[in-house]
């Protein structure tokens, strides 16, 4: 660490650090539109501590922005890290500016030999509501949403292909424009959109499935490539 002739002290950091801490944007985006508009996620760079902030997301919850500071429970975090080598981030509970409670969890980000180079940190506005809270999690039944988004969470690849190859068929099975002579096609082709051929035991799965050779099933494959 080294004193600037600004007193403020700043960090050593390569392009590395900071392209490695960028690779967070979209992940602090992505948290804040899972958990809602009450949660704001913050990104700070160890790079300059009095201009920390280099992303974030529902700022006006603290009142902060882009190069605003790193606050003084992170730097205690930063020492401790410093002390013990503890990454592992911890709820707690803080009050901002205006008063309300934030539910809060820091984590300190590190790059090459595990030197700190950044913070991620999720605040949760609890002064909201709580069903006001709960509504932000839950889908608008009122736009009368059709929920045609399935996930597969499973232990085994063997069971993701499985589980997609049911869909598929059921997919293929109630559309009227797909012929006998079609469906095994028509079935191996939505799972290759979906990219289910990626995981290494879908060609032999989908074979058994529809009865046909794995020959088949590669031939299918390269006219969709082509």
């Amino acid at each position: 660490m080294t004193k600037t002739t600004e007193h403020t002290y700043r960090n050593e950091f390569t392009q590395s650090d900071r392209e490695l801490l960028e690779g967070y944007f979209r992940l602090a985006e992505s948290m804040a539109d899972l958990i809602g508009p009450h949660c704001e996620v913050v990104i700070h760079s160890l790079e300059n501590f009095e201009q920390s902030v280099v992303k974030i997301v529902n700022g006006h919850h603290t009142g902060r922005k882009v190069g605003s500071p790193i606050t003084d429970l992170g730097l205690k975090m930063l020492r401790l890290y410093e002390q013990t080598g503890e990454v592992t981030p911890k709820s707690y509970f803080s009050n901002n500016k205006g008063g309300a409670m934030l539910k809060s969890s820091t984590c300190i980000l590190t790059g090459s030999d595990d030197k700190a180079i950044g913070m991620f940190c999720v605040n949760m506005n609890l002064s909201h509501p709580f069903p006001e809270i709960i509504k932000t999690l839950m889908p608008d039944m009122s736009q009368h949403q059709s929920f045609d988004m399935t996930e597969n969470f499973s232990a085994s690849a063997g069971d993701v292909v499985e589980q997609a190859l049911t869909h598929a068929v059921s997919e293929v099975n109630a559309d009227p424009s797909v012929n006998l002579k079609g469906h095994n096609k028509a079935i191996t082709k939505i799972l290759f959109d979906n990219g289910i051929f990626e995981l290494k035991e879908a060609t032999n799965i989908v074979a058994n499935h529809l009865s046909i050779t794995k020959h088949a099933v590669y031939k299918y494959i390269r006219e969709f490539k082509s």
